[in-house]
């Protein structure tokens, strides 16, 4: 049987497609148009500044506990050498025991008195271990051991990646303010809920590392 043409029918249907294509170009305008503004209101920039922060402050957390993981080693060979200072060895296990007792997590980065605390903690430290290895130069048979010589070294190194790590994470902290805070990208940080973030504020002379004459 033959089928029957319905008439208009090839023309309802141009006109179904035209429709929909008519509705599709508003949804893609729209879209076209909302890239263009992401992109120009610093949307990508601020993600890309905010995981340069991230990645700074993770380097600054991996060389602060490289440092406290050396410490027991290098409290334990001075507890062997006679009448050392014993006042001088327990501010360094003190100072230890509070950088370690610190909740340090993601937000520590956004959180001003978390920051603030972190850098207090990791300053007391520092100032232990200055001490402690001024007071190490009057006794001649621990200077003299291989395993304090070995630790002093590392110690150097480690307070000189401790510097540079800072350094980095003070320069990706303030690049990212300036985004966060200059328009239009500020729009861009608005979107994901980007603030500015606090950053270290210690005198850059207190972190250097202390001499060391071997």
């Amino acid at each position: 049987m033959a089928m029957q043409m319905i008439p208009g029918g090839k023309s309802a249907a141009r006109e179904a497609r035209t429709a929909s294509g008519r509705r599709a170009e508003p949804a893609t305008v729209a879209f076209v148009a909302l890239f263009f503004a992401l992109s120009g209101c610093g949307y990508n920039e601020v993600v890309e500044r905010d995981e340069d922060v991230k990645g700074a402050w993770g380097e600054v957390q991996n060389q602060y506990k490289r440092r406290a993981d050396l410490i027991p080693s290098l409290v334990k060979v001075v507890q062997g050498a006679a009448k050392f200072e014993q006042e001088t060895l327990k501010q360094v296990v003190e100072a230890r025991a509070s950088v370690g007792g610190m909740k340090v997590d993601a937000s520590t980065i956004d959180d001003p008195a978390k920051l603030a605390q972190f850098e207090a903690a990791q300053a007391k430290l520092s100032g232990a271990l200055s001490r402690l290895l001024v007071v190490a130069e009057n006794y001649p048979d621990l200077k003299a051991s291989a395993a304090f010589r070995d630790l002093q070294a590392q110690l150097e190194g480690t307070e000189n990646r401790i510097a540079v790590a800072r350094g980095r994470y003070i320069e990706t902290v303030a690049e990212y303010n300036k985004v966060v805070l200059r328009f239009p990208s500020s729009i861009g940080a608005g979107m994901r809920g980007k603030k500015e973030r606090p950053t270290f504020t210690g005198d850059p002379a207190n972190e250097k590392p202390p001499e060391i004459n071997l």
